[in-house]
């Protein structure tokens, strides 16, 4: 358990408050936004079919190849340039987990490469490795290939996958892989204050939450 002392609005500055369950409606991602704008966090989060969003102040980030990662490159590159084209400011792609598991981190750098070269330079990108699934050794190669395929972020986890979402020792070994080059975001099954709290003291300098206010009420201002 992490002694990190952090306020409400400093953790609400890492925060994408989260909308990818299937059955969301438009109106589901409307009161997403406004109740982001209120707490005060850093972006929105949505499937790329909800897009354009309509979220001032607010980054707009989209997921690509989601939730296996088991699309063709070429298809999550043409994912990820429609949703910039339509708004989205940060991506979250999946790799394909299925070649990390293999061990062919060449596959995974081109399918980053791919979908970095469709969104251009500005775009934030943020990689999801599905760290339940893998292996520790396989965990340090993905980011690698991430971080050498351009990649902003390495993320834990989509939230859907059955093996589980974020740990706090995944999120330390991907910290000290990508050593402060590139960003880490955790995401899966982060519910509480102090479940924050130690994902951000491990190395975590993004958080995925769909249950936002639960965390950020469990802070102090």
């Amino acid at each position: 358990m992490s002694d990190v002392a952090l306020t409400r609005s400093q953790v609400a500055d890492l925060v994408d408050h989260t909308l990818l369950k299937p059955e969301a409606t438009i109106d589901d991602v409307k009161a997403l936004i406004d109740e982001a704008r209120s707490l005060g966090v850093l972006a929105v989060c949505v499937s790329p079919s909800m897009l354009p969003v309509k979220a001032p102040g607010l980054v707009t980030a989209a997921v690509v190849g989601f939730p296996s990662g088991k699309h063709h490159s070429l298809v999550k590159g043409a994912e990820a340039r429609l949703a910039v084209d339509q708004g989205a400011q940060e991506i979250d792609m999946v790799i394909d987990i299925g070649a990390a598991v293999a061990g062919d981190f060449n596959a995974v750098l081109a399918d980053v490469l791919t979908v970095r070269e469709a969104v251009g330079d500005r775009t934030v990108l943020k990689v999801i490795l599905e760290t339940a699934a893998l292996t520790d050794e396989a965990i340090v190669e993905a980011c690698r290939a991430a971080e050498r395929a351009g990649a902003n972020f390495v993320k834990t986890s989509t939230g859907f996958h059955p093996a589980g979402g974020a740990t706090v020792e995944a999120v330390r070994l991907m910290a000290q892989t990508v050593g402060g080059r590139i960003g880490v975001k955790a995401s899966g099954g982060i519910r509480t204050a102090q479940a924050a709290l130690d994902m951000i003291a491990a190395g975590a300098t993004r958080l995925g939450l769909s249950g936002t206010r639960a965390v950020l009420d469990g802070l102090p201002d």
